[in-house]
Protein backbone atom coordinates (compact mmCIF):
# COMPACT_ATOMS: atom_id res chain seq x y z
CA UNK A 1 0.00 0.00 0.00
CA UNK A 2 3.08 2.56 0.01
CA UNK A 3 1.93 3.25 -3.30
CA UNK A 4 -1.67 4.48 -2.87
CA UNK A 5 -2.95 7.12 -5.00
CA UNK A 6 -5.09 9.17 -2.59
CA UNK A 7 -6.47 12.46 -3.47
CA UNK A 8 -5.12 16.09 -3.12
CA UNK A 9 -5.26 18.32 0.22
CA UNK A 10 -4.54 20.96 -2.10
CA UNK A 11 -8.11 19.98 -3.57
CA UNK A 12 -11.03 22.03 -1.94
CA UNK A 13 -13.56 19.13 -1.47
CA UNK A 14 -10.66 17.20 0.38
CA UNK A 15 -8.54 20.03 2.02
CA UNK A 16 -10.23 18.94 5.81
CA UNK A 17 -9.61 15.14 5.04
CA UNK A 18 -7.29 13.59 7.49
CA UNK A 19 -5.79 11.37 4.68
CA UNK A 20 -2.44 10.90 6.58
CA UNK A 21 -4.48 8.82 8.90
CA UNK A 22 -6.26 6.68 5.94
CA UNK A 23 -2.26 5.87 4.51
CA UNK A 24 -1.21 4.59 7.98
CA UNK A 25 -4.38 2.73 9.04
CA UNK A 26 -3.91 1.05 4.84
CA UNK A 27 -0.50 -0.16 6.34
CA UNK A 28 -1.46 -0.80 9.51
CA UNK A 29 -0.46 -4.94 10.10
CA UNK A 30 -3.75 -7.33 10.23
CA UNK A 31 -4.42 -8.27 13.77
CA UNK A 32 -7.43 -10.42 15.32
CA UNK A 33 -10.52 -9.01 14.78
CA UNK A 34 -12.82 -8.03 17.80
CA UNK A 35 -15.98 -10.04 18.88
CA UNK A 36 -19.06 -10.31 16.97
CA UNK A 37 -21.01 -9.81 20.18
CA UNK A 38 -19.84 -6.58 21.44
CA UNK A 39 -21.22 -5.19 17.82
CA UNK A 40 -24.52 -6.75 17.33
CA UNK A 41 -27.80 -4.90 18.43
CA UNK A 42 -30.43 -6.97 19.40
CA UNK A 43 -33.05 -6.67 16.31
CA UNK A 44 -34.52 -9.76 14.89
CA UNK A 45 -34.01 -9.97 11.11
CA UNK A 46 -30.96 -10.70 8.55
CA UNK A 47 -27.32 -10.27 9.17
CA UNK A 48 -24.74 -10.23 7.31
CA UNK A 49 -20.73 -10.39 8.77
CA UNK A 50 -18.12 -9.04 7.31
CA UNK A 51 -14.19 -9.66 8.59
CA UNK A 52 -12.00 -7.54 6.85
CA UNK A 53 -14.04 -7.06 4.25
CA UNK A 54 -14.57 -10.50 3.28
CA UNK A 55 -17.53 -12.12 3.97
CA UNK A 56 -18.28 -14.84 6.82
CA UNK A 57 -21.07 -16.82 6.11
CA UNK A 58 -20.91 -19.06 9.05
CA UNK A 59 -22.16 -15.91 11.18
CA UNK A 60 -24.20 -14.64 8.94
CA UNK A 61 -28.31 -15.11 8.09
CA UNK A 62 -28.26 -13.04 4.88
CA UNK A 63 -32.24 -13.48 3.95
CA UNK A 64 -33.11 -11.43 0.89
CA UNK A 65 -29.51 -9.91 0.59
CA UNK A 66 -27.29 -11.72 -1.87
CA UNK A 67 -23.26 -11.80 -1.63
CA UNK A 68 -21.59 -11.50 -4.57
CA UNK A 69 -20.13 -9.58 -7.73
CA UNK A 70 -21.27 -6.31 -8.10
CA UNK A 71 -19.88 -4.36 -11.02
CA UNK A 72 -20.39 -0.79 -11.91
CA UNK A 73 -18.15 1.99 -11.89
CA UNK A 74 -17.25 5.18 -9.94
CA UNK A 75 -15.83 8.38 -10.49
CA UNK A 76 -15.18 9.00 -6.52
CA UNK A 77 -11.03 8.62 -5.53
CA UNK A 78 -11.91 5.93 -3.06
CA UNK A 79 -14.25 4.21 -4.39
CA UNK A 80 -12.25 2.88 -7.27
CA UNK A 81 -10.89 0.49 -4.96
CA UNK A 82 -13.47 -1.39 -4.00
CA UNK A 83 -13.37 -4.46 -6.02
CA UNK A 84 -16.44 -6.45 -7.70
CA UNK A 85 -17.01 -7.96 -4.18
CA UNK A 86 -20.25 -6.96 -2.69
CA UNK A 87 -23.72 -7.27 -1.40
CA UNK A 88 -26.88 -6.67 -2.75
CA UNK A 89 -30.36 -6.33 -1.37
CA UNK A 90 -32.94 -6.12 -4.02
CA UNK A 91 -36.73 -5.76 -3.04
CA UNK A 92 -39.54 -6.45 -5.52
CA UNK A 93 -43.09 -4.12 -5.63
CA UNK A 94 -44.59 -3.78 -2.50
CA UNK A 95 -42.01 -5.89 -0.81
CA UNK A 96 -40.98 -5.58 2.97
CA UNK A 97 -38.42 -7.00 4.96
CA UNK A 98 -37.21 -7.00 8.66
CA UNK A 99 -34.16 -4.43 9.50
CA UNK A 100 -30.87 -5.63 7.82
CA UNK A 101 -27.69 -5.57 10.01
CA UNK A 102 -24.72 -5.40 8.67
CA UNK A 103 -21.28 -5.77 10.55
CA UNK A 104 -17.72 -4.71 9.12
CA UNK A 105 -15.10 -6.26 11.74
CA UNK A 106 -11.46 -5.02 11.11
CA UNK A 107 -8.32 -6.62 12.17
CA UNK A 108 -6.08 -3.89 10.42
CA UNK A 109 -4.87 -3.10 6.93
CA UNK A 110 -6.70 -1.97 4.01
CA UNK A 111 -10.67 -3.49 2.97
CA UNK A 112 -12.66 -2.12 0.66
CA UNK A 113 -16.49 -3.80 -0.18
CA UNK A 114 -19.42 -2.40 -2.40
CA UNK A 115 -22.87 -2.55 -1.62
CA UNK A 116 -26.20 -2.17 -3.76
CA UNK A 117 -29.88 -1.54 -2.81
CA UNK A 118 -32.55 -1.46 -5.15
CA UNK A 119 -36.28 -0.99 -4.11
CA UNK A 120 -38.89 -1.22 -6.73
CA UNK A 121 -42.24 0.97 -6.26
CA UNK A 122 -43.57 1.22 -2.65
CA UNK A 123 -40.84 -1.14 -1.01
CA UNK A 124 -39.28 -0.21 2.43
CA UNK A 125 -36.31 -1.26 4.33
CA UNK A 126 -33.93 -0.74 6.98
CA UNK A 127 -30.24 -1.47 7.22
CA UNK A 128 -28.21 -0.74 10.28
CA UNK A 129 -24.61 -0.84 9.53
CA UNK A 130 -22.06 -0.88 11.99
CA UNK A 131 -17.78 -0.31 12.27
CA UNK A 132 -15.74 -2.28 14.90
CA UNK A 133 -12.25 -2.83 14.97
CA UNK A 134 -9.31 -1.20 13.41
CA UNK A 135 -7.77 -0.63 9.59
CA UNK A 136 -8.98 0.96 6.79
CA UNK A 137 -12.44 -0.10 6.07
CA UNK A 138 -13.71 1.49 2.92
CA UNK A 139 -17.05 1.60 1.42
CA UNK A 140 -19.14 2.30 -1.26
CA UNK A 141 -22.83 1.98 -1.34
CA UNK A 142 -25.16 2.65 -4.54
CA UNK A 143 -29.02 3.13 -3.79
CA UNK A 144 -31.96 3.07 -5.98
CA UNK A 145 -35.34 3.51 -4.69
CA UNK A 146 -38.51 3.58 -7.09
CA UNK A 147 -41.81 5.45 -6.84
CA UNK A 148 -42.81 5.53 -3.39
CA UNK A 149 -40.01 3.28 -2.32
CA UNK A 150 -38.82 3.77 1.55
CA UNK A 151 -35.31 3.43 2.52
CA UNK A 152 -33.99 4.17 6.43
CA UNK A 153 -30.43 3.92 6.65
CA UNK A 154 -28.26 3.96 10.03
CA UNK A 155 -24.40 3.41 10.56
CA UNK A 156 -22.30 3.50 13.49
CA UNK A 157 -18.57 4.18 13.13
CA UNK A 158 -17.50 3.18 16.45
CA UNK A 159 -13.80 1.69 15.31
CA UNK A 160 -11.20 1.82 18.06
CA UNK A 161 -8.52 3.17 15.39
CA UNK A 162 -8.19 3.56 12.20
CA UNK A 163 -10.30 5.35 9.13
CA UNK A 164 -13.68 4.62 7.91
CA UNK A 165 -14.55 5.86 4.45
CA UNK A 166 -17.94 5.79 3.26
CA UNK A 167 -18.98 7.01 -0.34
CA UNK A 168 -22.79 6.46 -0.78
CA UNK A 169 -24.63 7.50 -4.54
CA UNK A 170 -28.14 7.50 -3.95
CA UNK A 171 -31.09 8.22 -6.40
CA UNK A 172 -34.68 9.22 -5.04
CA UNK A 173 -37.45 8.40 -7.04
CA UNK A 174 -40.95 9.99 -7.56
CA UNK A 175 -42.91 10.03 -4.27
CA UNK A 176 -39.51 8.09 -2.29
CA UNK A 177 -38.51 8.58 0.99
CA UNK A 178 -34.42 7.96 1.96
CA UNK A 179 -33.31 9.05 5.67
CA UNK A 180 -29.87 8.30 6.43
CA UNK A 181 -28.26 8.97 10.06
CA UNK A 182 -24.41 8.46 10.95
CA UNK A 183 -22.91 8.49 13.88
CA UNK A 184 -18.97 9.07 15.00
CA UNK A 185 -18.01 8.17 18.10
CA UNK A 186 -15.47 5.56 18.00
CA UNK A 187 -11.61 6.54 18.15
CA UNK A 188 -10.72 6.33 14.12
CA UNK A 189 -10.95 9.43 11.99
CA UNK A 190 -13.44 9.31 9.30
CA UNK A 191 -15.27 10.12 5.48
CA UNK A 192 -18.44 10.61 5.03
CA UNK A 193 -19.42 11.22 1.57
CA UNK A 194 -22.78 11.43 0.29
CA UNK A 195 -24.36 12.57 -3.10
CA UNK A 196 -28.22 12.31 -3.09
CA UNK A 197 -29.81 13.06 -6.37
CA UNK A 198 -33.93 14.08 -5.93
CA UNK A 199 -34.90 12.89 -9.47
CA UNK A 200 -38.63 12.29 -8.52
CA UNK A 201 -41.32 14.93 -7.94
CA UNK A 202 -42.79 15.01 -4.32
CA UNK A 203 -39.50 12.64 -2.97
CA UNK A 204 -37.57 13.52 0.50
CA UNK A 205 -34.29 12.55 0.99
CA UNK A 206 -32.73 13.44 4.75
CA UNK A 207 -28.59 12.55 5.80
CA UNK A 208 -27.17 14.07 8.82
CA UNK A 209 -25.94 12.43 12.31
CA UNK A 210 -23.38 13.42 14.77
CA UNK A 211 -18.95 13.72 14.58
CA UNK A 212 -17.89 13.20 17.91
CA UNK A 213 -13.74 13.66 17.91
CA UNK A 214 -10.84 13.26 21.16
CA UNK A 215 -7.16 13.67 20.86
CA UNK A 216 -5.72 14.49 17.77
CA UNK A 217 -8.39 12.67 15.74
CA UNK A 218 -10.08 14.15 12.65
CA UNK A 219 -13.58 12.95 11.09
CA UNK A 220 -15.15 14.83 8.21
CA UNK A 221 -18.46 14.57 6.08
CA UNK A 222 -19.00 16.06 2.62
CA UNK A 223 -22.88 15.55 1.44
CA UNK A 224 -24.35 17.04 -1.84
CA UNK A 225 -28.06 16.65 -2.70
CA UNK A 226 -28.96 17.83 -6.15
CA UNK A 227 -32.44 18.43 -6.71
CA UNK A 228 -33.83 17.45 -10.29
CA UNK A 229 -37.51 17.54 -9.78
CA UNK A 230 -40.18 19.48 -8.54
CA UNK A 231 -41.73 19.55 -4.63
CA UNK A 232 -38.57 17.73 -3.63
CA UNK A 233 -37.52 18.01 -0.16
CA UNK A 234 -34.16 17.07 1.74
CA UNK A 235 -32.82 18.19 5.44
CA UNK A 236 -29.37 17.97 5.96
CA UNK A 237 -29.09 17.79 10.44
CA UNK A 238 -25.45 17.20 11.51
CA UNK A 239 -23.85 18.27 14.96
CA UNK A 240 -20.27 18.02 15.84
CA UNK A 241 -18.59 18.25 19.15
CA UNK A 242 -14.81 18.46 19.09
CA UNK A 243 -12.24 18.35 22.25
CA UNK A 244 -8.76 18.12 22.94
CA UNK A 245 -6.73 18.81 19.88
CA UNK A 246 -9.31 17.23 17.71
CA UNK A 247 -11.35 18.52 14.40
CA UNK A 248 -14.61 17.51 13.05
CA UNK A 249 -15.97 19.44 9.87
CA UNK A 250 -19.27 19.58 7.90
CA UNK A 251 -19.64 20.05 4.62
CA UNK A 252 -23.16 20.22 3.38
CA UNK A 253 -24.00 21.24 -0.29
CA UNK A 254 -28.02 21.57 -1.60
CA UNK A 255 -27.93 22.05 -5.75
CA UNK A 256 -31.57 22.81 -7.00
CA UNK A 257 -31.92 22.76 -10.98
CA UNK A 258 -33.49 25.34 -12.93
CA UNK A 259 -36.56 23.03 -13.51
CA UNK A 260 -37.09 21.92 -9.83
CA UNK A 261 -39.38 24.46 -8.38
CA UNK A 262 -41.43 24.56 -5.29
CA UNK A 263 -37.90 22.73 -4.16
CA UNK A 264 -37.81 22.90 -0.21
CA UNK A 265 -33.86 22.02 0.96
CA UNK A 266 -32.72 23.09 4.76
CA UNK A 267 -28.97 22.37 6.54
CA UNK A 268 -28.44 22.72 9.63
CA UNK A 269 -24.79 22.47 10.70
CA UNK A 270 -24.09 23.14 14.40
CA UNK A 271 -20.56 22.42 16.44
CA UNK A 272 -19.38 22.47 20.17
CA UNK A 273 -16.07 22.97 21.56
CA UNK A 274 -15.06 21.32 24.69
CA UNK A 275 -11.67 22.96 24.37
CA UNK A 276 -10.15 25.91 22.91
CA UNK A 277 -7.66 23.70 21.06
CA UNK A 278 -10.13 21.87 18.81
CA UNK A 279 -11.82 22.72 15.52
CA UNK A 280 -14.88 22.80 14.31
CA UNK A 281 -15.35 23.36 10.68
CA UNK A 282 -18.62 24.16 8.53
CA UNK A 283 -19.21 24.57 5.06
CA UNK A 284 -23.19 25.21 4.31
CA UNK A 285 -23.51 25.63 0.48
CA UNK A 286 -26.65 26.78 -1.95
CA UNK A 287 -26.78 27.04 -5.57
CA UNK A 288 -29.97 27.20 -6.70
CA UNK A 289 -31.18 27.94 -10.34
CA UNK A 290 -35.08 28.12 -9.73
CA UNK A 291 -37.32 30.62 -8.82
CA UNK A 292 -39.62 29.19 -6.94
CA UNK A 293 -37.64 27.57 -3.63
CA UNK A 294 -37.93 27.41 0.38
CA UNK A 295 -33.63 26.86 0.61
CA UNK A 296 -32.44 27.53 4.15
CA UNK A 297 -29.25 27.08 5.97
CA UNK A 298 -27.70 27.27 9.21
CA UNK A 299 -24.26 27.23 10.75
CA UNK A 300 -23.15 27.79 14.15
CA UNK A 301 -19.92 27.34 16.47
CA UNK A 302 -19.76 27.84 20.30
CA UNK A 303 -19.10 26.25 23.29
CA UNK A 304 -21.52 24.65 26.03
CA UNK A 305 -23.71 27.76 27.82
CA UNK A 306 -22.45 29.03 30.90
CA UNK A 307 -25.52 30.43 32.11
CA UNK A 308 -26.97 26.37 31.67
CA UNK A 309 -24.25 24.82 33.34
CA UNK A 310 -24.65 27.14 36.19
CA UNK A 311 -28.00 26.67 36.93
CA UNK A 312 -27.63 22.80 36.64
CA UNK A 313 -25.02 23.29 38.94
CA UNK A 314 -26.98 25.29 41.36
CA UNK A 315 -29.24 22.46 41.33
CA UNK A 316 -26.92 20.06 42.46
CA UNK A 317 -25.49 18.61 39.56
CA UNK A 318 -21.97 18.47 39.15
CA UNK A 319 -20.17 20.29 36.18
CA UNK A 320 -18.49 17.11 34.30
CA UNK A 321 -22.45 15.28 34.74
CA UNK A 322 -23.67 18.91 33.90
CA UNK A 323 -21.40 19.12 31.13
CA UNK A 324 -22.34 15.69 29.73
CA UNK A 325 -26.20 16.33 29.97
CA UNK A 326 -26.03 19.65 28.07
CA UNK A 327 -23.45 17.82 25.26
CA UNK A 328 -26.16 14.91 24.99
CA UNK A 329 -28.90 17.58 24.40
CA UNK A 330 -27.35 18.78 21.78
CA UNK A 331 -26.48 15.63 20.02
CA UNK A 332 -29.69 14.31 20.53
CA UNK A 333 -31.19 16.00 17.74
CA UNK A 334 -29.82 14.65 15.09
CA UNK A 335 -30.20 11.06 16.56
CA UNK A 336 -33.54 11.23 17.16
CA UNK A 337 -34.77 11.03 13.81
CA UNK A 338 -34.01 7.18 13.53
CA UNK A 339 -37.10 5.92 13.83
CA UNK A 340 -36.05 2.06 15.16
CA UNK A 341 -36.32 2.18 18.94
CA UNK A 342 -33.97 -0.11 19.55
CA UNK A 343 -31.38 1.23 17.38
CA UNK A 344 -31.96 4.90 18.32
CA UNK A 345 -31.01 3.69 21.50
CA UNK A 346 -27.81 1.70 20.39
CA UNK A 347 -27.22 5.28 18.91
CA UNK A 348 -27.21 7.05 22.18
CA UNK A 349 -25.63 4.51 24.48
CA UNK A 350 -22.59 4.78 21.96
CA UNK A 351 -22.65 8.92 22.18
CA UNK A 352 -22.97 8.34 26.03
CA UNK A 353 -19.82 6.49 26.11
CA UNK A 354 -18.20 8.69 23.88
CA UNK A 355 -19.22 11.68 26.46
CA UNK A 356 -17.91 9.47 29.69
CA UNK A 357 -14.53 9.03 28.25
CA UNK A 358 -14.28 12.69 27.00
CA UNK A 359 -15.50 15.10 29.63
Amino acid sequence: MSTLELPSPKSERWRWADLPALQRAAESPRGVAPDLDSALLPIDGPRLVFVDGVYDAARSAPGPVAVGSRAWTSEHPLARFAPGEGWALELGQEAVTDPIQIVHLGSGGGNHLRGSIVLAADAAASVVETFVGSGWANRQTRIELARGARLMRSVRLIQADGFVSIRDEVDVGQAASYAATFLGAGGMSSRIDGELVVSGTDAYAEMGGALLTRGEQRQECAVTVRHAAERGTSHQTWRAVAADQSAASLAARVDVARGAQKTDGEQSLRGILLQRTATVNLKPELEIFADDVKCAHGATVGELDNRALFYLQSRGVPRPRAKALLTRAFVADSLDRIGQETVREAFVADADRWLEAAL
